[in-house]
């Protein structure tokens, strides 16, 4: 078979930085979502819990930048999360048309129940790729994030 030739400005996927960061993702987060299966939680329920356990009550705009999820995909967890007795919304007493959520206490407990794997998981990140080059990645990647792409600078 032929290649493309129209491809051939593409970086090969194995140095497609799209696809090594999805890569990464997957090897990182398999053994949260393992930790996670137990209790019901998916990741996202997990991240939003996380948010709101280390910030404190938040809008729910604030929420999905912070916990990288979309806002239509915060509105379809935040009843069942409710429903469950994890967080609490109520309205701010200044603007009655928003919703603020926070971490109940049985949020919290679901934090704490897997506080100790958690710091397991992330012992075995740090001593599979060096505690040194962990802080760097994750100081690049912050540094990646602060990027426009759109424009390049």
């Amino acid at each position: 078979m032929q290649k493309n030739m129209d491809n051939a400005a593409l970086r090969q996927t194995r140095r497609s930085l799209p696809i090594a960061l999805l890569r990464a993702r997957e090897k990182v987060m398999s053994p949260i979502r393992d930790m996670l299966a137990a209790s019901g939680v998916n990741e996202q329920k997990w991240r939003v819990l996380r948010v709101l356990s280390e910030s404190g009550a938040m809008d729910l705009t604030r929420l999905a930048n912070e916990a990288c999820l979309l806002l239509s995909s915060l509105h379809r967890m935040i009843g069942p999360l409710v429903d469950d007795g994890l967080i609490r919304r109520s309205p701010p007493s200044n603007d009655r048309r928003k919703v603020v959520v926070s971490v109940t206490e049985k949020g919290e407990a679901l934090i704490r129940q897997h506080s100790a794997e958690s710091a397991q998981i992330f012992a075995r990140i740090e001593k599979g790729f060096g505690r040194d080059r962990l802080e760097v990645l994750l100081d690049l990647l912050e540094e990646l994030q602060e990027v426009d792409l759109r424009t390049g600078r």
